[in-house]
């Protein structure tokens, strides 16, 4: 009989057991609460929402929407959860946390082919086809036996992210593309700040409001990953001997040396996609976006990802993943959600449909499939399986992943063609399976 084991019981393993279970497949599903909780959940229902009842934007012409409607057409669990217990969020669908974790979780004790298993999975099981789709907070027995079998240089179990903002949306005519004395290619993106640009922005900083880190997040911080907030609150030329230093580098437009200096690195193949570097911060998001457009070149920035510092249990997935979400060294093994390093909700819980399916593929004996590169589905996996970026994390779904159109559109049309081409090769996709 052909069977999958699948490891948490979050957004992620929900789906996965969705989808295997839609596929004719028995799943025996574990999830570890309320044999044993974490600090960050509350209740014993499956795919608890911890942290916001958002699953963010729902229009088209967003990335997560885009992802939300593909997650609609192929059968989400999830999404369909979601849709009946919406509650009043503008252009966002937003949920009531408890009537949608019960919906989930009652769904699942419902279906005829998944057996819910209340325990902790503290060893990989030996079953195979396997999901693992443990979490952020993935248990330390757990996270132990996960390192041993990947290695412990690909497991991480701590964000330290600087917030991504898009290329066109810097203003070429302050920002200037430029080495440390002109030594090797010129891979830096730099925005320079005189001495009272500097002063206001470092006064902005030091004021600006923090996101408290939970009880179990605390002291997280070590001396070479402090936040940028951190940092300035040390005094006021910390930052320009830090992240800030200007040594090296010539501002075009004066010829002379900065008072300070942002430098900003691509981040993705496509060089789409830059980031803040050394900009580690817990910052409100809403208060990144007001104090880093102070940056000269920076007042219009289209930021991507926002930077967090939080605990969070991941793999460095192109090490260890292909895009179909198998691990490279043992096919029969998957991963989903949080873990793979995918950021947020919805994100997980379309990795767990990515998965879910590729595993019960596996167990009736077919190849697992690809999504296609341009949805956002594809879009995703394709990151966790193959970014070049040299210090790998944890991403949300946004239009920069996208593989370019084939001519370029004006901003407003462009979201429009990508979401236009996405949904048209995800039908297709989603065709060939049900």
């Amino acid at each position: 009989m052909s069977s999958v084991v699948i490891v948490g019981g979050g957004l992620a393993g929900c789906e996965a057991a969705w989808q295997a279970s839609r596929m004719g497949v028995d799943v025996t599903l574990y999830e570890m609460r309320p044999q044993k909780t974490t600090p960050a959940h509350c209740t014993d229902l499956l795919a608890e929402l911890v942290c916001s009842n958002s699953l963010r934007a729902s229009a088209l012409t967003n990335a997560v929407g885009l992802l939300k409607e593909e997650m609609r057409l192929a059968g989400s669990l999830i999404i369909q959860c979601a849709d009946k217990t919406e509650v009043p969020a503008g252009g966002a669908l937003a949920v009531d946390r408890t009537r949608f974790a019960e919906a989930v979780t009652d769904a699942i004790s419902a279906s005829g082919r998944i057996k819910l298993i209340r325990d902790e999975v503290s060893e990989i099981p030996e079953s195979r086809p396997l999901v693992i789709a443990t979490g952020p907070l993935t248990s330390e027995g757990f996270s132990h036996n996960l390192a041993s079998l990947t290695g412990e240089e690909y497991l991480s179990f701590y964000d330290a992210v600087a917030p991504l903002v898009t290329l066109e949306s810097i203003n070429p005519e302050i920002i200037f593309r430029q080495s440390r004395y002109d030594k090797g290619e010129a891979a830096y993106l730099n925005a320079p700040l005189n001495k009272e640009e500097y002063r206001l922005f470092w006064e902005a900083l030091v004021a600006a409001d923090v996101k408290e880190p939970k009880a179990f997040e605390q002291n997280l911080f070590f001396e070479g990953c402090l936040p940028l907030e951190v940092m300035a609150r040390r005094g006021f030329d910390t930052l320009r001997y830090g992240p800030l230093k200007p040594v090296g580098l010539i501002d075009p437009r004066t010829g002379k040396e900065p008072y300070a200096v942002v430098q900003l690195r691509q981040d993705n193949t496509e060089g789409t996609i830059y980031n803040l570097v050394g900009f580690q911060t817990q910052l409100k998001w809403g208060e990144q976006e007001r104090v880093f457009r102070m940056i000269p070149g920076l007042e219009k920035a289209e930021f991507v990802r926002y930077g967090v510092m939080h605990r969070n249990t991941f793999l460095r997935g192109p090490e260890l993943l292909h895009p179909t979400l198998q691990m490279r060294k043992e096919p029969s093994i998957l991963c989903a959600g949080q873990i793979t390093g995918v950021e947020g909700y919805v994100e997980s819980a379309a990795s767990g449909l990515i998965a879910g399916i590729n595993a019960a593929h596996l167990a009736i004996g077919k190849e697992p499939m690809v999504p296609p590169r341009e949805s956002a589905h594809g879009s995703l996996c394709w990151y966790v399986a193959t970014s070049t970026s040299r210090d790998f994390q944890p991403m949300n779904v946004t239009f920069g992943l996208f593989p370019p159109l084939s001519k370029k559109l004006p901003r407003r049309f462009r979201a429009k063609a990508l979401s236009e081409r996405a949904l048209k090769s995800w039908s297709l996709f989603i065709s060939s399976i049900f």
